[in-house]
């Protein structure tokens, strides 16, 4: 079941323990602190299992038409079996009920990392499209490829 959180402390309760779960994605200890912190003032979807967290995404706006879905995470055990669709199409409805036009996200580019080619697919296949290539954004190993998407 996808619901949105509210309570602060509740989101990086959340955030906290889907993101300490996935090291491949999230293993850089600063990062993932920052997501964690983040994630109380944003626009927040959690996949629950009976009480239990097993994904979930929030979104950031970035300009007064463009929201970024900043983080998303989805357990390893239960990725591939609709989830990570479920929670991106709560943020998108979200998103345009709250006047956005676009959305984007940033991932490292493609042929970079196995794990981060299947998150590249899955934006892909939620209907992004390939907006530009910041190199050395976050570092030269890790090229930040943008997606945007029209919501409207």
């Amino acid at each position: 079941m996808i619901k949105q959180i509210v309570d602060e402390n509740e989101k990086r309760r959340i955030a906290r323990q889907v993101l300490e779960a996935l090291p491949e994605w999230f293993g850089i200890p600063e990062a993932r602190e920052d997501y964690i912190e983040k994630s109380a003032g944003q626009l927040f979807f959690a996949a629950m299992e009976d009480s239990d967290p097993v994904g979930f995404l929030y979104l950031k706006e970035s300009g007064k038409d463009t929201v970024e879905l900043y983080v998303m995470g989805v357990l390893k055990e239960r990725q591939r079996r609709g989830i990570g669709r479920g929670l991106f199409e709560a943020a998108k409805n979200a998103a345009l009920k709250n006047g956005y036009s676009f959305m984007q996200v940033k991932t490292v580019q493609m042929g970079r990392y196995e794990e981060y080619d299947r998150t590249n697919r899955f934006y892909q296949r939620m209907g992004f499209k390939e907006f530009e290539v910041f190199p050395t954004l976050w570092d030269e190993q890790n090229p930040c490829q943008i997606y945007v998407m029209a919501l409207r």
